[in-house]
């Protein structure tokens, strides 16, 4: 049936998934709450494969219209300080900002001094994909049922440099920079006390998430969370990509190009606080040459490939203490199947790996234009804030995050980093 655009769905979790329990105090399991969640995967048949729902993407079709107003943080990061930018879902965001991604604005002095409720609603913390901002068309379709139903708040934390914001150092993101969401979860927990927080990711951002959520285990103050087309395994998706002739000059051609137009935007301040050869990143062509000329030397990485296998989320899945829904397509041409954590999801009661054999990356696209992903994103995440007793939730079903062989004196810690990071915790 694949060849009709009928996708096939596959589950991957714990054979003793976390158990949890409704409102009405039946007993239920994590996966049958993804389970329910995810709905058949019926794509447009005309776009027939991964490379063409990835590549229809680029068309840039009209999504569901978002209103934001964005708020300038100052981090709280002494290694990493600077300003980092944070988008707020808005019913309607006045006159846009002509320096902002459309319709956006900046909160104003009195609305900023106004933050805050004690109200209960549901909030939705998003990180956006490599480049991105809260105006793409993949995260709009995702959290747009959300947000203009009147039950959610949402926010989207903006990697430093994207979505037209200003870096106030010479540092970008890379795919550990948890501490900017860190920092927003901790600032929202405080300035809405009452408000359930729940957290969604793109691509990159869903790379992000999950190594946040490994990092902080039973610790965060996220109820439960959706990664949608995660990398994982960053060393292996690249080197599958510069394998292949579509992979080499097309996708990493494209990820480069989005990387050197952000550099572009920002050579200023690059050339002021960092001793990057700006000319040289400029004239890069692919993605790993960006991350060999800039990651590197920023972060002190040796190289790409060093870089990649320690900011790889996988081993981090294996930490994560909230309900998790991972969802990627095998068709993926950007994350490789051979990157998808089968094993790692097999073996934790927290997650549940859903993949799909359709859908390319961030594709998902139907018949008529809407998008598959934002159906389970939506439905998982209102079942878990409206119909589970979210104050069951055991974060400690399996203690054992550290592991290893007591008998010979080993231990695994699944978020031990080559690079070592003041988290900020």
């Amino acid at each position: 049936m694949e060849w009709l655009g009928r996708a096939k769905i596959d589950f991957t979790t714990s054979s003793k998934p976390l158990g949890l329990k409704e409102k009405d105090g039946s007993a239920t399991d994590l996966l049958q709450i993804c389970q329910s969640a995810v709905p058949a995967c019926q794509l447009n048949p005309l776009i027939f494969n991964g490379h063409a729902q990835t590549m229809w993407t680029a068309t840039k079709a009209h999504g569901p219209p978002l209103h934001y107003k964005r708020r300038i943080f100052e981090a709280d990061h002494a290694e990493f300080n600077g300003s980092f930018a944070v988008d707020f879902a808005v019913a309607d965001a006045g006159e846009p900002d002509e320096s902002l991604p459309p319709r956006t604005a900046y909160f104003s002095e009195d609305e900023l001094a106004d933050m805050g409720s004690d109200d209960a609603r549901p909030m939705l913390v998003v990180l956006h994909g490599l480049s991105g901002g809260s105006h793409e068309v993949y995260l709009r379709h995702a959290i747009a049922p959300l947000v203009d139903g009147g039950k959610w708040e949402a926010c989207v934390v903006i990697s430093r440099g994207c979505a037209k914001s200003k870096i106030t150092t010479g540092l970008l993101y890379n795919a550990r920079a948890t501490w900017d969401v860190r920092q927003t979860i901790k600032w929202l927990k405080k300035t809405y006390p009452n408000r359930p927080l729940f957290g969604l990711g793109f691509s990159l951002g869903a790379c992000i998430l999950t190594n946040y959520l490994g990092e902080e285990g039973s610790a965060t103050p996220l109820k439960a969370a959706v990664a949608v087309a995660n990398p994982w395994a960053l060393h292996i998706s690249s080197k599958m990509l510069q394998s292949t002739m579509i992979g080499h000059h097309v996708y990493q051609k494209a990820l480069g190009n989005s990387m050197r137009a952000l550099s572009m935007r920002h050579k200023e301040e690059l050339d002021k606080f960092t001793d990057i050869d700006t000319a040289h990143l400029l004239s890069l062509k692919y993605l790993y040459e960006f991350d060999r000329a800039y990651q590197c030397p920023t972060w002190g990485y040796p190289t790409e490939e060093a870089y990649y296998r320690d900011a790889s989320s996988s081993d981090a899945l294996v930490a994560v203490r909230i309900p998790f829904l991972a969802i990627n397509a095998v068709d993926d041409p950007i994350v490789s199947s051979l990157s998808l954590p089968y094993a790692e999801a097999s073996t934790n009661p927290y997650t549940v790996l859903c993949t799909t054999s359709l859908g390319g990356h961030l594709g998902w696209f139907e018949i008529g234009g809407g998008r598959w992903h934002g159906k389970p994103v939506c439905n998982f995440l209102n079942h878990m804030a409206f119909e589970v007793d979210l104050d069951s939730i055991d974060n400690e079903v399996d203690k054992k995050r550290i592991l290893g062989n007591p008998k010979h004196g080993t231990d695994f810690d699944p978020i031990r980093r080559k690079m070592h990071v003041k988290l900020n915790q």
